[in-house]
């Protein structure tokens, strides 16, 4: 079983855990290990190697570097995929290649592989944080270092934020922020759901995912997925419905990616989250699900399944987030995210009015389809305004209040 930091770590990882000061420049972090980094010199330099914690590293610095860090957290990779920093994940909707628009604009770009893949949320803190020193012993100390991740990245973003002082400020992308036991309880429903809809098509449960399925997704079950959904076509829009899961009604092949898209998270998210929480963190044994047919034989039928509570706390501890935070915080989202829905931000948003200083906070919202569906544009505006708060805060040593953009909290093709 994955190890868990919560006990018999080393004091270097401690220091890790619990602070991000130049203190701990007394018990450097070994820049490499026997992997020499390789280095480009052009335009920009390129450093890549492997840190102390076993995960690789990226760094692109232009030669006008304008003295500041861009920090990048990538996104959710299947536990059984080969580490590697995800080089599709460095990529924009409209083809711009992140690293490439963070120097373009002055800044040092980083990021890293994390030291395994899945759902490592604590262990991609730590790893930021050895990055940010790794960084400072390649060149120097960055004047202001910024934060900004995607999708499980967007919650490694927002849960460093708000427990490291390393970090200037942040930006979360379309990140499960609001409430991950939900967003379980999401992906949860989405396959019991399916296997009610179109029984016998995948092996195994919504908590029990056979490594057969695994193996064979790609080839044999996502083509008799498109098949089902295909040939009843009724049966798909009642799944979505009572699922809630968004699509565009403008654009018919969007129901397949909200089908496809979220089943590939729970047959290839499902098992991994399992073995980090020790036990089974779904619950739907009481939920009553609303449909567009025979309620009362859905309800009766569907799989249930009930959460073991040692799981929900683990899951709670590792992934929850607070909304406290002293340093900017901005975050972005579609409205139709099929894969991580909207309602996070509006629930994050809430815990940040209970908790935290709303002054320091703001949410874009992005009216479209898509999970981390995002253009060049977009990002440079969530990436300026984060820039803007920082250095506001930082020329009146007090949170500075900006306006808080009204747009609608998401769409979707069905409402309840």
């Amino acid at each position: 079983m994955k190890r868990f930091y919560f006990y018999g770590l080393s004091l270097s990882i401690l220091a890790l855990l619990f602070s991000c000061t130049d203190n701990f420049t007394t018990n450097p972090i070994p820049t490499q290990n026997t992997n020499e980094p390789v280095l480009a010199k052009a335009a920009t330099q390129i450093v890549t190697g492997s840190m102390d914690t076993g995960g690789y590293y990226f760094i692109q610095i232009p030669d006008d570097w304008n003295g500041d860090l861009v920090m990048y957290a990538h996104g959710y990779v299947s536990a059984v995929e080969p580490l590697a920093i995800p080089e599709d994940q460095l990529y924009l909707s409209d083809g711009s290649y992140i690293p490439d628009v963070i120097t373009d604009m002055g800044y040092a770009f980083a990021t890293t592989s994390y030291r395994a893949n899945g759902m490592v949320v604590q262990d991609a803190i730590i790893d930021l944080v050895e990055l940010k020193f790794l960084f400072k012993d390649l060149f120097s100390d960055p004047a202001h270092t910024y934060l900004v991740g995607a999708s499980e990245g967007g919650l490694i973003t927002t849960k460093s934020i708000e427990t490291k002082r390393c970090y200037s400020g942040g930006l979360a992308v379309c990140g499960p922020v609001g409430d991950f036991i939900r967003q379980v309880n999401y992906m949860g429903d989405f396959r019991v759901l399916f296997d009610y809809f179109f029984p016998n098509i995948l092996p195994g449960s919504a908590i029990d995912i056979p490594q057969e399925l695994m193996d064979n997704w790609e080839t044999v079950y996502q083509p008799k997925v498109i098949e089902a959904i295909t040939n009843y076509p009724q049966k798909t829009l009642d799944l979505l419905f009572t699922a809630n899961a968004p699509f565009d009604p403008n654009d018919p092949e969007t129901i397949g990616a909200t089908v496809l898209g979220v089943l590939w998270y729970n047959v290839f998210a499902s098992n991994d989250l399992t073995q980090r929480c020790g036990g089974n963190p779904f619950d739907n044994s009481d939920r009553y699900y609303q449909s567009l047919g025979n309620d009362q034989h859905l309800n009766s039928h569907v799989k249930r399944y009930s959460a073991n509570p040692e799981a929900v706390l683990a899951a709670q501890t590792q992934f929850a987030t607070s909304g406290v935070f002293k340093e900017p915080l901005v975050t972005m989202h579609t409205s139709g995210d099929p894969i991580v829905p909207f309602w996070h931000e509006r629930l994050y948003r809430q815990k940040v009015l209970e908790n935290g200083n709303p002054y320091l906070f703001n949410h874009i919202p992005v009216e479209r389809y898509g999970h981390c569906h995002f253009n060049k544009e977009e990002v440079l505006n969530g990436f300026k305004l984060l820039v803007a708060k920082v250095l506001a805060k930082e020329a009146l040593s007090i949170p500075v209040p900006l306006k808080e953009s009204t747009n609608v909290y998401g769409i979707h093709s069905y409402s309840k």
